[in-house]
């Protein structure tokens, strides 16, 4: 079944098939709140992939392609000099080595880049841990790859903790990229936005739950309000297979609960897991569609957000239709066929016309729930909306 996997992972329920893909808030909704209204599953060292033998530990167990068709759009990258070029690799002593260096970082980047022209209303983020010190490095790697053309410039983030801009605009002016970089210079002299200027997160470290709800010290208490991002680490410091699915499965709703009330009443805009797709049942695909639901319309669900966007659209056609809704409660009579017929024309056309939001095949008006065979005289009308 689609984005269902039945894996026997080690430490996991065995003979047990768990979500492994996330619904884009994009698609399930639409694209008209700002970027910081959204919520992003976040892969913690996306590169540093099982299968490839080196003297070190893994975080991931598929492809970067893999991860961003399974709805991860957020990818968190080490990058170093090594061997006259930039690396992926994880460090000893801050050192990158043969035995430690995943691979050079132009072909992680080109996965991405080859996402974002074959999903022309997708968004990535890109979280750099940079120890690149060549001179414009990043830039020119950038610039071989072709992301270029998809960068979002610095200058139109926002500064004083205000909203990012629409997603519709972001997609409308192809400034599908984000890239945030952990050096401070590099805002000035590349163009690359210091991540923590733009985003508080928490401090990662063993399974602790006093310890993990600290916010991390890169960012200085009165600025913390300043910045319109928020991102949850959900991951060990050294990371374990073996428990994965128990902690993805148990602990991880109460973690981004907590950093809601420290980061100061506000839900995370990324949560960054090792292992993403175990768990024992929704695990950190559920979680983000949970954020979804609270960033957008403050429900449990981002699903659930449709049906309030419904219930307005229709309310509104009935406005502009001077149709008057009258309910069995209040002595009304049905609303006439002609015109629930009209009503679900018109939402039908709407949603044909409005390019880039709502593409949902799911999202269709007439088949998701049988509106057309609801009565409109029904308070239940509503509700099924």
């Amino acid at each position: 079944m689609s984005g269902l996997s039945c894996c026997n992972w080690d430490g996991c329920v065995r003979q047990k098939c768990v979500q492994t893909t996330v619904a884009s808030p994009f698609d399930t909704i639409d694209t008209s709140l700002p970027f910081n209204k959204y919520a992003f599953l976040t892969t913690h060292n996306s590169f540093s992939i099982t299968g490839v033998t080196r003297l070190t530990f893994y975080n991931q167990e598929d492809s970067v392609t893999d991860q961003l068709n399974n709805g991860v759009r957020a990818l968190m990258l080490d990058v170093y000099d090594f061997r006259d070029d930039i690396w992926l690799c994880h460090s000893l002593g801050g050192t990158c080595y043969d035995l430690t260096a995943f691979e050079p970082a132009i072909h992680t980047l080109r996965e991405v880049e080859a996402f974002l022209l074959r999903n022309p209303s997708e968004i990535v983020t890109l979280i750099l841990e940079d120890h690149v010190s060549s001179h414009q490095g990043l830039t020119k790697l950038f610039n071989k790859t072709g992301l270029g053309k998809y960068w979002f410039p610095v200058p139109n983030m926002p500064q004083k903790g205000e909203d990012w801009p629409i997603v519709s605009d972001m997609i409308k002016h192809n400034h599908r990229l984000l890239v945030f970089t952990s050096n401070r210079s590099k805002e000035l002299t590349e163009g690359i936005s210091y991540q923590w200027n733009y985003m508080v997160e928490n401090q990662y470290m063993e399974m602790v739950m006093a310890e993990w709800t600290r916010l991390r010290v890169t960012t200085a208490p009165n600025h913390r309000s300043l910045v319109s991002l928020v991102l949850v680490n959900y991951f060990r410091s050294i990371p374990r297979q073996g428990t994965a699915c128990k902690e993805r499965s148990s602990g991880l709703m109460g973690v981004i609960n907590t950093c809601y009330a420290v980061a100061g009443n506000r839900w995370a805009n990324f949560l960054a897991v090792d292992y993403y797709k175990r768990s024992n049942g929704g695990g950190v695909f559920q979680a983000t569609e949970t954020l979804n639901g609270k960033l957008i319309c403050g429900r449990d669900d981002v699903r659930s957000c449709r049906k309030g966007i419904l219930k307005h659209a229709f309310n509104d056609l009935l406005l502009r239709l001077g149709l008057t809704w009258k309910g069995p409660g209040h002595g009304g009579a049905e609303v006439a066929r002609s015109d629930r017929d009209q009503i679900l024309s018109i939402m039908s056309a709407q949603e044909k016309s409005s390019p880039g939001e709502n593409e949902d095949p799911e999202f269709n008006l007439k088949e998701e729930k049988n509106h057309s065979g609801l009565n409109l005289g029904d308070d239940e009308f509503l509700d099924e909306l």
